[in-house]
């Protein structure tokens, strides 16, 4: 049984959330190493890492389980969640034949969609495990939030996702950033009217009424919404200490003409060489043309997991889904969007059957 204490560096998980057109993808980018999931293509105007935008819920998936096994930055950025749940949305629609997810079934198909981010938010701690920091972005909204013990309501910023998903996520982060620009309202002592000024971006770093926000970083309450700001904390919370190397008994006491006699007769001491890195060998080119019959997130996920367009065909045709002579412009958008929606299960039936 081993009990330790003090403060042990990790990976952090970071939620940033503020209003449009605040500079949350800005600030991500300043992270260490970022690659980032662009669910919105906001990042272009940047020179940054990024796959490319994922198409399908099943394609974002696949990014994180590639960063978790291939490891290929410090940080992870998911921009924008709100996005990334609008693909996970089409996802269970696509799969469950819904026209929409709303509140049918007491709530069940939330209930889904709660589900299924809960499972993006568990790959995640799989890549914090390994080593890497994950960044989340999102947008704010303003909502109404009633109290039961007081009297009345107001508007609060919360994350713009559904009701049972932004709990999780704000759960799930170990510090939630909300970004905004302040205002201040100058009176006219002359006429008494008020007009408001400013605009400064700031981030709010613990919880008050009107937004969620919290850190265990020790931040002050208000910063410039700089990533300079928290720069020096992240580092301290995710850096491992070095420690001192200890020095041995036999070296303090040797005295220097004995250490002259030791050198003669070992002779010289060589450097000390590296044990040679072994780099995997890259994945081949996946070059296949792809034809437009095949709807864009289909064509993504065959890039990904290189199928060729003979396997999906294959896989349609010897799944007896269609006839063996169907043309591909004549496959209907719901079988595409149940192989896409079921896209681990088309991938075991292709490495079963045709990769024999």
């Amino acid at each position: 049984m081993n009990i330790t204490s003090g403060i042990v560096p990790k990976p952090q998980k970071t939620v940033i959330y503020g209003v449009e057109g605040i500079g949350k993808t800005t600030f991500a980018s300043q992270f260490p190493d970022p690659v980032f999931i662009d669910t919105e293509d906001s990042t272009l105007y940047l020179n940054v890492k990024r796959f490319d935008k994922p198409t399908s819920w099943e394609m974002l998936l696949q990014q994180v389980d590639y960063v978790k096994a291939n490891r290929p930055c410090k940080t992870l950025v998911i921009d924008t969640m709100d996005w990334a749940e609008e693909l996970c949305k089409k996802h269970l629609m696509q799969k469950n034949g819904w026209n929409a997810i709303d509140a049918t079934g007491y709530g069940a198909r939330y209930v889904a969609l709660s589900g299924e981010i809960g499972g993006l938010l568990n790959k995640l701690s799989e890549v914090i495990e390994v080593g890497i920091n994950v960044v989340i972005t999102a947008h704010a909204w303003l909502r109404k939030k009633e109290e039961p013990d007081e009297m009345g309501a107001y508007d609060r910023y919360e994350l713009k996702l559904e009701k049972k998903t932004a709990p999780l996520v704000k759960e799930w982060a170990d510090m939630v950033l909300f970004a905004n620009y302040k205002t201040l309202i100058l009176t006219d002592e002359k006429t008494n009217s008020k007009k408001a000024t400013g605009g400064q971006r700031v981030m709010y770093t613990t919880h008050r009424p009107t937004w969620d926000a919290k850190n265990r970083l020790g931040l002050p309450d208000e910063l410039p919404f700089e990533y300079s700001q928290i720069a020096q904390a992240f580092i301290k919370a995710t850096t491992p200490a070095t420690p001192a190397t200890p020095v041995s008994e036999s070296t303090q006491s040797v005295e220097p003409k004995d250490a002259e006699i030791a050198d003669q007769n070992l002779g010289p001491i060589p450097p000390e060489q590296p044990e040679p890195v072994h780099q995997p060998d890259p994945a081949p080119e996946f070059t296949e043309e792809i034809p437009s019959s095949i709807p864009q997130n289909i064509a993504d996920l065959m890039k990904i997991n290189h199928v060729t367009v003979d396997e999906i065909v294959q896989t349609i045709y010897k799944g007896g889904f269609m006839p063996a002579d169907t043309p591909l412009e004549n496959i209907p958008d719901d079988l595409w969007d149940y192989l896409a929606t079921n896209w681990n299960n088309t991938l075991v039936f292709i490495q079963g059957n045709l990769r024999k």
